[in-house]
Order: structure tokens, then sequence, then C-alpha cells
């Protein structure tokens, strides 16, 4: 007999997925010094709390294959069929407005 899935709660209402490879290529590149991280900047800027307990999870990932010149694949996991390129000079305070703005899509209550 398979074991069971556990479930585990969290308040995430979504998941932001961030290219930790770009983030690393740019040494940061965010913040008002550039040496910042997006999902560090992001989480900041949006008051997260920490984990499970946000509302909302900002994730680095490992590379997403987008691969852009000076700037950052992002996926928003609530629009996952646009996924955006952050520039380095790019305004992540509109950013972090763009995504606080984004629909929530309800998972199955069972």
């Amino acid at each position: 007999m398979a074991p069971q899935l556990k479930r585990v709660r969290s308040d995430w209402q979504g998941a932001v997925l961030v290219c930790g490879k770009c983030s690393k290529k740019l040494d940061g590149g965010f913040g008002k010094k550039g040496r910042t991280p997006l999902a560090k900047l992001l989480r900041k800027i949006l008051g997260l709390k920490k984990g499970r307990k946000a509302t909302l999870g900002v994730v680095e990932t490992r590379c997403l294959g987008i691969c852009p010149r000076d700037g950052v694949a992002l996926v928003d996991g609530r629009r996952p069929g646009e996924w955006l390129v952050v520039p380095r000079e790019a305004d992540i305070v509109e950013l972090a407005a763009r995504l606080e703005r984004a629909p929530v899509v309800m998972d199955d209550p069972r």
C-alpha cells in the first residue's frame, strides 16, 4: 500500500517564481545600491511574512530558461501564461503593486 499524502496548510494565495540564475548573474542588481536580489526585495516591499504564513510566496528557483540580458525572469503562478522579464532598472515598487493586484485563483476546497 502506498503511503498517504500529507496536506500542509499555507496562507499563500499565489506563488511568484524568480529565476535564481538571472539574479546571480546580476549580483543582486536591485535596490538602492543595486546589490539586493529581486526575490528578497519583493518580499520586503510587499511586507510578506515568513514561509507559509505569507499571503504570497516569492520563491527563487533554478534557471527558468529565458536568460535575458540585464534582467531577471519572473513567473506569477496566478498568471502562468504571462512570464515577465524584469530589467535591472525596473521600478520594483510598481512591479510589487502589479503582483498585489493580480487576481486570486481559489483552489479546490476539498
